[in-house]
């Protein structure tokens, strides 16, 4: 059986700021993995840059560190080669709605068999809080001091849009629902993400926690089916808004599964792959000297 104990990493701790968003979605992540009883060797951890792309240095799985925006086509890479093994890309709001976002929106639409897991705290907080695509309509700081004009994005419509077949939404004060979600999220055969409301308590004074906490509430408890699309795309246009807030008003932000459907994945349709991965066919009777001779 697989313990927290087997993913500790003892030479290295966590340099995120104190009280971090981060550190939770770091404490489900294990959980998840614990709870699914995988083999640490059997999990890859990739991410981009940022500091959600650290998170992969303090879980002892495999992991690969790759360029801002680009953490999904070395992860799609991994799970065509060997789909035995179980892939989880890490990515903040920048790094997979900013510049990865064309990656996200193929890897969807393929339904690439994989976890996404966006640490989505609303601004980039490693450069010091500079507005990222998902702020929110009129906020300013010490690193943006213009307020920002454009409508954020909307991670869930998105990925709703572009053909996710399991599409959730955390939070990183809520452990227990974001280890939940974790799991459905990796035994999900096909593209999963999850948008995690993760606060940047150093420079996101706005969406914080306890900001969170008041305007949180999970789908499940009202009866959402994750099986109708259309009302998953109704329940994402909740929030986040596309205008300035009227006096006195507040977000309603769901959590929870808002879509989920079952269809092949981008492996499937290849069959080179089909009965044995990759990395486990044998290679002595392939000759390339033809092609080198050719390019050479």
């Amino acid at each position: 059986m697989t313990t927290l104990k087997d993913l500790e990493i003892t030479y290295d701790k966590p340099n995120w700021c104190p009280g971090c968003g981060d550190i939770g979605v770091w404490v489900s992540l294990k959980n998840a993995i614990v709870q699914l009883n995988l083999n640490p060797w059997e999990v890859v951890l990739v991410s981009g840059i940022g500091c959600s792309g650290k998170l992969p240095y303090w879980v002892k799985t495999y992991g690969f560190n790759g360029l801002h925006g680009r953490p999904m086509p070395p992860a799609e890479a991994i799970s065509l080669v060997n789909h035995g093994l179980t892939v989880i890309v890490i990515g903040g709001d920048g790094d997979q709605y900013g510049e990865g976002m064309g990656h996200l929106v193929h890897a969807a639409r393929r339904n690439v068999n994989l976890t996404l897991l966006v640490h989505n705290n609303q601004i980039y907080g490693l450069t010091t809080g500079q507005y990222s695509p998902t702020t929110d309509i009129g906020e300013k700081n010490k690193a943006t001091p213009v307020p920002t004009v454009e409508s954020p994005v909307n991670p869930i419509s998105v990925a709703l849009a572009a053909g996710a077949t399991f599409v959730g939404r955390g939070f990183a004060g809520d452990n227990k629902q974001e280890t939940e979600l974790l799991v459905s999220a990796i035994k999900h055969k096909g593209f999963s993400i999850i948008d995690t409301m993760q606060p940047c308590v150093t420079f996101n004074h706005k969406n914080t926690f306890a900001w969170f906490y008041e305007r949180v509430y999970k789908l499940e408890a009202e009866g959402h089916d994750p099986k109708d699309k259309a009302k998953a795309f109704a329940r994402a246009e909740e929030w986040p808004l596309k205008r300035m807030l009227k006096e006195g008003e507040k977000e309603r932000i769901a959590t929870g599964i808002f879509y989920r459907e079952e269809r092949p994945t981008w492996q499937d349709g290849i069959p080179q792959i089909g009965e044995t991965p990759l990395v486990k066919q044998p290679i002595d009777n392939v000759d390339i000297t033809p092609i080198l001779d050719e390019l050479v």
